[in-house]
């Protein structure tokens, strides 16, 4: 049987924190834009809302880039890997 232990550096742990915050961020904008693409195709948004939200999602998308670069990250280097399940953030086209 092997000794398995976490390894935790303290000095890495505000980054990881960092890291793990972000991640559970994108996987919301994530789910967030696919909904509002289900939302656009099915119709049920008029053209002003489509624009808005559009806008909004754009935002949001360059300050998680800005939030990773200021914490030393990079949009690659969030996700969670879930074993069998696989990663938990879908790739993107970043």
């Amino acid at each position: 049987m092997t000794d398995a232990r976490l390894d935790i550096d303290p000095r890495h742990a505000a980054r990881d924190l960092v890291s793990l915050v972000l991640t559970l961020v994108e996987l919301l904008r994530q789910l967030i834009e696919r909904q509002a693409i289900r939302r656009i195709d099915d119709g049920a948004l008029t053209e002003a809302q489509e624009d808005a939200l559009g806008t909004a999602l754009m935002m949001l998308d360059r300050t998680m880039t800005q939030l990773c670069e200021q914490h030393g990250l990079r949009r690659t280097d969030l996700g969670l890997d879930l074993g069998p399940l696989g990663p938990l953030l879908a790739d993107a086209d970043w």
